[in-house]
């Protein structure tokens, strides 16, 4: 029998309402493990090159790991993937919360999704039992009303949810997916895949836990986290992500007014500090985890916050924070309730509102343009109103609906200065040209700038914690943060298969469980034999079966590239701004980072020994 997995992923067609099971063979398992691979395995062998993201024949996969719904810290997450919208290419995020454990719970290792309901409509799992049934009287909700509305019409308060608001079905191109309402499943344009389905939500539940081998093994690594929980995520369980605002606007990395500075003089006003000194009022956490890393928030005045939709992270504080100069922590805190109820993705949809103040400001967009609304940076209420508009694509939203590119190419040459994206995904808020490795890690990224499976450059400079966690890896020698050596190209491919590995298992990268520890707890889990070796290889192989699906959507070599502002504008702290990324030693590290991954040096293409090497035979004849 089976450990670690089901056996069983689901497959529905929502045009035909057909429902049926694969059942993948025990080495499918082995190979692919989970997550981001069977992702990708699926688009590459049962979609068509070529096709419009918002095709009904594109799928929609959502997915688990060996791991997920093992009672350890960091086993409750899902991936959500398909062709993005965004990138055009390959397109994934993950969500924590609940909900990937309760689909293993209710027997599936993932679900596939294919073509497009007549009607709105959702999809319920119940213990193998599938349904799809009507959304009529869930369209049109925010995702907390559809949620509970789901769990009154179910009978079960226990039911849980992955939905889309408002955004997603008015296919906003960065609309995301909400596991449980506050657990986003945020990059890539995943909930407006969804909304092109006329898919509302997922419903699941089960009651049938995931069989390991080992269960007492199971239960030590769980006490052991518990036990060293300081050591491993001391920061997270104290502040959560919002401790880090302070420290990046000190280092003269705080993204501020798109990208145009590194610090913000209202940092203090947005930081995890004051958010513990004023609105905060609980902590939230995910399946099994004891970090509590979740802040949940609430206001009365000057704007009325619901603490039913958690609370901002440090990506949600700086990108409606600082990057729209806005420092009302109240209004942050809004506007991620807006996003979290509407399904966007906070990162981007404050990187669009600052790419439109910064038009604004240099003329290129006008009061009438934007609904009547005055889009200088730090217009705390223009910001939200246009995150009204944009849900509901409404004015100049139904533009910035579409992303920041299609809307530089409709106000001309002058706002390409202001997009700040790669492979169209707008950058989060990590500042590349002081992490210049985290930079180079955006450029190669298989989702556009991505800062979740990528290397953080302070943690490898000299004095940094995470040398300690890479030396097992044969890295033993400290970098700068600001340059891109080769040295610091070894580490990003490195590191980028071990992050990769993660969205394989599927597990949070707030719970970093060494690499050894890793290995036994799959072995723990499914009986198997792995090793240090074999989990490397298998983010490895995550990295090239989604390069490969990328080349075949017609990405080139050229999409690995920085904004142009990276290179010619200087950040960094108040007395030093002189931190921009050197063009030439970018382009140099580019091709090292292709040679180290074997990869063709020219067009980034995967050559045919690494594709046999990682036992991917079945695409050595891609023509891509």
């Amino acid at each position: 029998m089976p450990y670690g997995y089901t056996g069983k992923i689901l497959k529905i067609n929502l045009t035909k309402k057909e429902i049926s099971i694969d059942k993948p063979s025990d080495k499918f398992y082995r190979q692919y493990f989970g997550g981001r691979n069977i992702i990708s395995y699926y688009l590459l062998n049962e979609t068509k090159p070529g096709m419009d993201p918002y095709d009904e024949e594109n799928l929609l996969i959502f997915a688990t790991g060996i791991l997920t719904g093992v009672p350890l810290p960091g086993c409750g997450r899902n991936s959500v993937g398909a062709k993005s919208p965004v990138t055009k290419g390959y397109g994934e995020a993950e969500a924590g919360g609940f909900w990937g454990a309760e689909l293993k719970k209710a027997g599936f290792d993932a679900v596939v999704i294919k073509g497009k309901a007549d009607n709105p409509a959702y999809i319920c799992v119940h213990n193998g039992r599938v349904e799809i049934r009507s959304a009529s009287q869930l369209w049109g909700r925010p995702v907390a009303d559809a949620h509970q509305k789901l769990q009154d019409d179910l009978n079960d308060k226990l039911v849980r949810t992955s939905i889309i608001g408002p955004a997603g079905e008015n296919m906003v191109q960065y609309a995301c997916i909400m596991n449980d309402i506050t657990h986003a499943a945020g990059r890539t344009g995943m909930g407006a895949v969804m909304g092109s389905k006329n898919l509302k939500a997922i419903a699941v539940r089960g009651n049938k836990m995931p069989e390991t081998v080992n269960p007492d093994a199971v239960k030590m690594f769980g006490k052991w986290f518990r036990d060293n929980l300081n050591d491993l995520a001391g920061w997270a369980a104290q502040m959560g992500t919002p401790g880090s605002v302070l420290m990046h606007n000190e280092m003269g990395m705080l993204p501020t007014r798109n990208f145009q500075s590194g610090t913000f003089k209202g940092a203090k006003a947005i930081s995890g500090e004051k958010m513990h000194e004023t609105i905060l009022v609980g902590r939230d956490s995910c399946y099994a985890c004891p970090v509590r890393c979740k802040l949940v928030v609430e206001t009365k005045a000057p704007y009325n916050v619901n603490k039913v939709y958690g609370g901002p992270e440090y990506e949600t504080l700086a990108a409606l924070g600082s990057l729209c100069g806005v420092d009302d922590l109240a209004a942050v805190a809004k506007a991620n309730e807006l996003c979290n109820a509407y399904s966007l993705d906070t990162i981007t949809t404050g990187n669009t509102i600052a790419f439109a103040m910064e038009c604004y400001e240099k003329g290129l967009l006008s009061e009438k343009d934007c609904h009547g609304l005055q889009l200088n940076f730090g217009n705390a209420k223009a910001m939200l109103k246009l995150i009204d508009l944009i849900a509901y694509r409404k004015g100049i939203g139904d533009a910035l609906a579409n992303g920041i590119e299609k809307t530089a190419e409709m106000l001309g040459p002058e706002a390409k200065e202001a997009v700040l994206t790669v492979k169209g995904q707008p950058l989060p808020m990590h500042e590349p040209r002081l992490k210049q490795g985290l930079g180079l890690g955006y450029a190669i990224s298989p989702t556009g700038a991505d800062h979740c499976h990528n290397m953080y450059d302070e943690d490898y400079a000299p004095g940094g914690w995470g040398m300690a966690d890479i030396e097992p890896l044969g890295i033993v020698e400290a970098q700068n943060m600001a340059e891109i050596t080769p040295q610091k190209v070894r580490i990003l491919v490195y590191r980028h298969f071990w992050t990769s590995l993660a969205n394989c298992l599927v597990v949070c990268l707030f719970t970093p469980y060494p690499y050894e520890k890793q290995a036994e707890m799959v072995n723990a889990v499914t009986g198997w034999n792995t090793s240090v070796w074999e989990l490397a290889k298998v983010g490895e192989r995550s990295i090239n079966m989604a390069r490969m699906y990328s080349l075949r959507e017609g990405l080139t070599e050229a999409d690995d590239q920085l904004p142009s502002r990276i290179f010619k504008l200087a950040v960094g702290p108040e007395d030093d701004e002189h931190n921009t990324v050197d063009y030439k030693q970018f382009e140099e590290g580019k091709r090292l980072y292709y040679e180290m991954m074997g990869w063709d040096p020219v067009t980034g293409r995967p050559n045919t020994a690494k594709l046999y090497e990682l036992g991917l035979d079945w695409l050595v004849h891609d023509p891509s």
